[in-house]
């Protein structure tokens, strides 16, 4: 990333005939305009008529839905603002909408393309049982050698007195209390705890060893939203992926009152 910016920058200003405004980038997906504040004030910029030109390493970089692709290029055609491509040395000041129109819908293909085939890595990594885990917010657990989970021993003891005021008959919303009144933070730092987090903690495999693998997916890679995998793709379940912290005989009692629980209140719903 910032080999790129030091290139476009250096590009601009060695050029006489332009003068430098800003580098705008984003870190996050280009598929929802909403979470790229670059891109947004990239466009406040160009509203502002701060910008007459864009420059662009491929078209992928500016949207990857094309029709959205196409609107913003037209728009900014209308106010006099050209966007060059430096992969294929386009600008869309010069060319037919027709060859935007292509080269919109091959970016937009690539992309897809590039999404399917990453897909196809991390299920045939899930088929051969290497697992796949996010260990940043993940209490009990920071990432080992060989991105094994690895125990933190205090946030383990953490994990384990939610467990215990449960099989103890203290709801989620009691323990949440409990941890509040007691200081006890939760994996980000954060004073204040959520109930479903708790509730999602006391559900989760990984606190036995057991990793479960495709629990939500992405359909449409243009949206980026998961779903719940509730049997449309296979589930991969992995025995002894880590250390565990919870004993099975502790996590089955809890999964047990979890679900007379859930039981008792839609018996009460019923009535």
């Amino acid at each position: 990333m910032n080999n790129q910016i030091e290139f476009y920058m250096d590009y601009i200003q060695r050029n006489p005939y332009w003068q430098f405004v800003a580098v705008y980038y984003d870190t996050a997906s280009g598929l929802r305009p909403n979470k790229r504040p670059g891109y947004q004030q990239m466009m406040r910029d160009c509203r502002k008529k701060k910008i007459d030109l864009i420059l662009l390493k491929s078209l992928s970089r500016f949207g990857r839905d094309t029709l959205e692709t196409i609107e913003q290029i037209r728009r900014l055609r209308t106010m006099n603002i050209g966007v060059y491509i430096e992969t294929g040395g386009l600008n869309t000041m010069t060319v037919s909408d027709s060859i935007i129109d292509q080269y919109a819908a091959l970016d937009q293909a690539e992309s897809q393309s590039r999404s399917e085939n990453i897909k196809f890595g991390i299920r045939h990594r899930m088929r051969s049982g290497k697992t796949l885990l996010n260990h940043t917010q993940f209490l009990g657990y920071t990432k080992g050698p060989d991105s094994v989970l690895q125990i933190v021993p205090e946030e383990a003891e953490v994990v384990r007195k939610i467990f215990e005021l449960y099989i103890q008959g203290n709801g989620v919303r009691k323990i949440k209390k409990y941890l509040e009144s007691h200081g006890i933070k939760t994996v980000t730092g954060k004073t204040e705890w959520s109930t479903s987090t708790i509730d999602r903690m006391l559900s989760n495999e990984k606190y036995i060893g057991q990793v479960l693998m495709q629990k939500s997916f992405t359909p449409d890679y243009l949206t980026g939203k998961k779903e719940k995998n509730s049997g449309q793709l296979a589930m991969y379940l992995v025995e002894n992926a880590h250390e565990p912290i919870i004993d099975r005989e502790t996590f089955d009692r809890v999964q047990e009152r979890k679900g007379h629980i859930k039981h008792t209140v839609q018996m009460e719903w019923m009535l």
